[in-house]
């Protein structure tokens, strides 16, 4: 009688915790993201925003980043399909060496895209001396080049998601009906690409147009929204214009979000399906090789030109080996502001993954009406920009204790990047058995045993990809710090617009090296990880 009382009291004791525990996530993130977005707006009404939206400079800014947008997504998505196409349905060999170096954009800040052109197609670019080039990188194409080098990465590795999740049953018998190959594609294939690839060409979109890193170093002339937001803000501390332009761009990303979240309830929830039969054929075979070589040399040059330019003494009239370039972007702090990236990445992946956790182990786990809050409140983030999540921190947080530290870099970063790792712990949650609380408690076992010894063990891989999204994100970012850093605290990644603002393009490719060896030694560690029984 008495244990039974006991037990009573501990089971309310837990539940207690358990909703004081969900009620302090929902009023962090909320505090984290709903606050300052609801500053930034209330800062708009210090300015006339008639005036700025009108003006010729806003108009202008507007008409280049919505058509290079449009242009660069096309461009993208379709190159994106034809890669993705000739990985999962032709027969070529070192398929995985292709998709990992078509995904190797993903792990440099988008700005060093731009330096990249800027070192092959510059006046004095590599690529100009050799070929005597007429044409000239900076304007509309060249960050159309630029964005496509930068967004095509993630846009890849959603259509080849969608590749590798179609069902081959349709097909086989549309073969023995005798269809033809147009035919299967006007009746199978359009039909099944067609949500799915809305969702990729508004991801894109809203990664091109709400990115400034491209355009700072390849625009020229041609300004962009982002652009025109960074410098207002940065150089003439202009915070109600910003505002107003911030919230502009918030509209393609919650459009974005809310087309993604669309189709994703009305989508196909058929997790049955057969794999293709792929037999070799000696044209198509051939012909997919050149292209994913061509695309790989093109994804990988500027790298390799990031290599070169760092340790030789003065391109191109003298390329002798040197390490001058390292020493003097080291005597420039370059090695401090790297351990600040490190400490600020290694931080920002510890405490992201275990609040994703928590907070995806409340939503599926114990769902509650808290807990539906909860679940919006950790995919909002999803639709808010790292410049315009930047700008809305100055606001709330200026003046504040967290301000110019540390913290508040470590904040931001969390919160931007936390919808993804969230939807991935989210979604393996939900596909171990649901029981499992259920039966520990009639044996005796509590809920920490069970996500101890079986939930997290379960879910490791996706811990561990968890942790290299936030860490490489936090690593390349430069638009949700931009407003926020420090001398003290800065980022490496900020380096890089600085050293370029200073033409010492030498030790902007450094730190670009740096990042990108840095992603890479914790891309294959957790690989190597993952492997490992």
């Amino acid at each position: 009688m008495h244990l039974n009382v006991y037990s009573q009291h501990i089971n309310k004791t837990t539940k207690g915790y358990q909703k004081i525990s969900r009620l302090l996530l929902v009023i962090g993130l909320t505090f984290s993201i709903i606050m300052p977005l609801i500053a930034m707006m209330i800062n708009i009404f210090s300015v006339n925003i008639i005036k700025i939206v009108t003006s010729t400079k806003f108009l202008s800014a507007l008409k280049n980043s919505l058509l290079l947008s449009a242009i660069a997504t096309i461009l993208s998505v379709s190159l994106a399909y034809i890669l993705a196409w000739c990985i999962s349905r032709t027969a070529i060999c070192f398929k995985g060496l292709f998709t990992i170096i078509l995904s190797i954009p993903m792990l440099i800040p988008s700005i060093s895209h731009g330096i990249g052109l800027v070192i092959l197609f510059g006046t004095n670019g590599v690529m100009t001396n050799m070929f005597n080039l007429p044409f000239t990188i900076y304007g509309i194409w060249g960050i159309i080049m630029g964005s496509v080098l930068y967004s095509f990465p993630i846009a890849f590795l959603m259509v080849l998601e969608i590749f590798h999740l179609e069902d081959s049953t349709p097909y086989e018998a549309a073969t023995v009906m005798g269809l033809s190959r147009m035919e299967k594609f006007k009746i199978i294939t359009i039909p099944y690409f067609k949500k799915p690839m809305i969702t990729v060409l508004f991801a894109v979109f809203t990664m091109v147009i709400t990115d400034y890193g491209v355009p700072l170093m390849v625009g020229g002339k041609c300004i962009t929204l982002p652009v025109m937001m960074y410098q207002d803000v940065i150089g003439m501390l202009e915070f109600g214009k910003g505002s107003v332009i911030g919230i502009i761009l918030l509209i393609p990303a919650l459009i974005a979000c809310l087309v993604d979240s669309r189709i994703r309830e009305n989508g196909n929830k058929e997790f049955v399906k057969k794999e293709f039969r792929i037999l070799p054929q000696k044209i198509r075979d051939f012909g997919a090789y050149t292209i994913c070589t061509i695309s790989s040399l093109l994804v990988l040059s500027p790298i390799i030109v990031f290599s070169v330019l760092s340790f030789v003494n003065k391109y191109p009239l003298d390329m002798s080996l040197t390490f001058k370039h390292l020493q003097h972007a080291l005597k420039l702090n370059a090695g401090q502001y790297l351990i600040n990236s490190l400490f600020i990445a290694f931080l920002v992946s510890i405490l992201g993954v275990l609040l994703a956790i928590t907070s995806a182990y409340f939503t599926v786990r114990m769902p509650s009406k808290i807990s539906g809050v909860l679940h919006l409140l950790s995919i909002m983030s999803l639709s808010i920009p790292g410049i315009v999540l930047g700008l809305s921190y100055v606001i709330f947080f200026k003046g504040s204790y967290v301000y110019g530290t540390f913290a508040i870099l470590i904040l931001a970063n969390i919160i931007h990047f936390f919808s993804s790792p969230y939807l991935l712990i989210y979604n393996t949650f939900g596909k171990i058995n649901m029981n499992l609380e259920s039966v520990g408690m009639t044996l005796g076992i509590s809920r920490w045993h069970i996500i101890k010894d079986i939930l997290l063990p379960l879910s490791k891989d996706t811990i561990l990809e968890m942790f290299s999204y936030f860490f490489v994100n936090s690593m390349i970012t430069i638009s949700a710090v931009s407003f926020l850093a420090s001398v003290s605290n800065k980022p490496i990644s900020l380096l890089i617009p600085q050293f370029e603002g200073q033409m010492q393009l030498e030790c902007a490719a450094i730190v670009s090296l740096l990042i990108f060896i840095i992603n890479m030694i914790l891309k294959g560690t957790v690989l190597l990880l993952k492997k490992k029984k």
